[in-house]
Formats: C-alpha cells, structure tokens, sequence
C-alpha cells in the first residue's frame, strides 16, 4: 500500500510539472505575441504618419505649383491622345511628316475648340445686352413676388442695367482670355514634347532593364490607352448631350438654340458642374424671353432629364465600367482636383486619377489601393489572379 501512495504521489508531481510547464510556454508565447502586436502597431503608427505629411506636402506642392503643373499635365494628356494619330502617320510618311501632321491636327483641335467657345458667349453675350429691360423686367418681378411673402430681398433695381451684363461678360471675356493663353503655352509646349516622344521612350525602356515588379514603358502605354477610352466616351456623350440640347431648344422656340448646343458640347467635358451650368444658363434666358414661369419649369425639367440621362447615368456607367473605377471615387477626384487647380483641375482631375489608378495597379507594393479605388467586379477579379 505504501508503494502505491508513493507511485500517485510520483504521478501527481510529474502531471504538476507539466502543468507547470505548460503554463510557461503559454506565457511565453502570449508575450511574444504582445511583442509582436506591439511591433506591428508601432510599425502601422510609424508608417501612418509620414504617409498623411507626405500627402499633405503633394497636395501643397500641386496647389502652389498649379501655374507650372497644369501645362504639363495637359501636355502629358494631349501627347496620350494624339499619339496612335502620330504613329500612324509615322509609318506611313516618315517621322518628321508625322511630327508637322500631328500638330497640324492638335492646333486646329485646339482653335476649334476655343472659336466655339468665343462664339457661343459672344452670342449669349450681344442677346443679353439687346434684351436689358427684360432681364431687368424679370428682375423686378421676382423681387415683388419675394417681398409678398414677406421674403427679404435687396433692391438692386437702379443698379441692374446694361452696364451690369457688361460686367459680368466683362468677367467671363477675361476668364476665355485666360483659357486661350493657356491654350497657347499648352501647344508651345506639345511641339516639343512631340518631338522628344520616341526618345523618351527609349529612357524608359532603359529604366525598366533596372527595375523588377513593373515596367514603366508597359504602364505608361496603359494610362494613354485608358486616357483615349475616357475621352472616347466623354466626347461621345458630349455630342449627344449637345445635339439632343440643340433640337429640343429649337423645337420649343428658343433663341440661341445654336449656342445652347454649343455650350453644353463643350461644358459636359467638366464632370459634374459643367451640366449644371449648361441647364441653369438656358432656363435664365427662357424665363426673360417667354416670360413664364411655367415654361421655364418645362425647359428646366427637359434640358435636367437629358443631362441626367447622358451625363449623370450612363456616362458615368460606361466609364466606370470601362476603366474599372468606382464612380464615387471619381467625383471624390474631381472634387480634390477642383480643389487644387480649380477648373483646370475640374477638366484634367479625372484623366490624372485615371493614370494614378493605373501605376498603383502596376506596381504590386501599391495594387491594394486600387482594388480599393476600382468596381466590385474588376477587384475580385484582381483578387483571384
């Protein structure tokens, strides 16, 4: 018997020492953990904050460097754009017809462009000034139905004159300078960058033997190919929008049908503010000439649903769908854009984020952030490769 107390007794102490031993290891391995948890987080914290001042000092960099940065980034845009047209044309005639065709073709895309936009608010501009006593007429009117409900209102009737239009046209004749100056150092700066293209290609071929996990040259042809598809998609749209603008204000009686159409072309290319102008603009000038609120409400609502229907819905869904970005962080860009360049950035905010998403896409280090920026759809397909 007294053997056998003394086997449990042996018994009980190794299963104790095991106990023992046990608890150790977990112990040890639960700091270890910590440790490693620790790490990690001051890791994360450590990475966290250089990443929000780096970002901090980009966006100061981009907004107090606008003046130089906007022509270059068009250039850099323009350049994607007409770049199948100069290969084209290369193969063909020769580099040096090619480089002449090419920016035959970018001056006279440019001039067009910028005569249109001269015209139609010059047009806009000698109709207001012609019909002053009935902008002023309206004017008044609002302003007594205002103060029948007792709605406070500043009597600006003395004041609304020729002279005001003229101000204000004044105003919009010094930003259309402006745009045509900037067109003007955007094409200065084209011809040169044409000419250097094919040995700039050359340089990132050469970067890319030096680098491993992506190419440079492979990335820079993908952002222009996207950059053209978005353009595709945005003139097509901006035709249709423009058209559809021209007959229906034709078709009710509208002066400046012509103009119309023309503005809303051209303002359907500024995502999002661009549309709303070009309905706010017509509806104004309805008001005065039919002088009816009713008819108003009627053009308002038609050039609203045409807007709504080209640019805000399937627009946005061809090219969500086309470039693989979520629609959402396509406005967020545009607002920042806008932020930053104002409306440059308005027009260019949108190609630039487009080539932003497509490096980080490129890059494996940065990929996660544009499965984050991209459709559902494109991302679990990026996930499952």
């Amino acid at each position: 018997m007294w053997f056998n107390l003394k086997r449990a007794s042996r018994a009980t102490d190794a299963s104790l020492r095991r106990d023992l031993a046990q608890l150790s290891e977990s112990q040890t391995a639960s700091s270890e953990i910590s440790n490693r948890e620790a790490v990690v987080t001051g890791a994360g914290r450590d990475r966290f904050v250089p990443a929000i001042i780096a970002v901090v000092l980009v966006s100061a960099a981009l907004y107090f460097g606008r003046l130089v940065l906007e022509p270059v980034a068009f250039v850099l845009f323009t350049m994607a754009l007409v770049e199948p047209f100069l290969k084209s044309v290369e193969a063909r005639m020769g580099k040096p017809m090619a480089l002449i065709l090419t920016i035959l073709l970018a001056l006279l895309v440019i001039s067009l462009l910028v005569l249109a936009i001269v015209w139609s608010i010059g047009d806009v501009g000698h109709w207001a000034v012609a019909n002053v006593d009935r902008f002023q007429s309206l004017y008044m009117r609002a302003n007594r139905w205002l103060e029948s409900h007792e709605i406070f209102t500043v009597d600006l009737s003395n004041s609304f004159d020729s002279s005001t239009l003229v101000r204000i046209f004044q105003a919009v004749a010094v930003q259309v300078n402006y745009f045509m100056g900037f067109a003007l150092v955007v094409f200065l700066f084209l011809m040169f960058g044409l000419a250097e293209m094919s040995e700039f290609k050359i340089k990132l071929e050469a970067l890319d033997k030096k680098m491993s996990g992506w190419s440079l040259a492979e990335t820079s042809g993908r952002i222009a190919e996207k950059i053209r598809k978005y353009m595709v998609i945005r003139t097509v749209a901006s035709v249709v929008t423009g058209v559809a603008v021209f007959l229906f204000t034709l078709s009710i009686g509208l002066d400046l049908a012509v103009a119309w159409g023309v503005i809303s072309f051209v303002l359907n290319y500024i995502p999002y503010v661009g549309p709303l102008v070009a309905v706010i603009l017509p509806v104004i000038f309805a008001t005065v000439q039919f002088e009816s609120w009713q008819m108003a409400a009627v053009i308002f609502g038609s050039l609203y649903l045409i807007q709504f229907v080209i640019g805000s819905y399937l627009e946005p869904m061809l090219t969500g769908t086309a470039l693989a970005i979520s629609p959402f962080v396509m406005l967020f860009a545009f607002l920042i854009w806008d932020f930053l360049w104002g409306m440059p950035g308005a027009f260019i905010g949108l190609p630039v984020t487009i080539a932003l998403f497509t490096i980080w896409e490129q890059n494996p280090s940065t990929r996660w952030i544009a499965n984050l920026m991209s459709t559902s759809g494109a991302a679990s397909e990026s996930l499952h490769e």
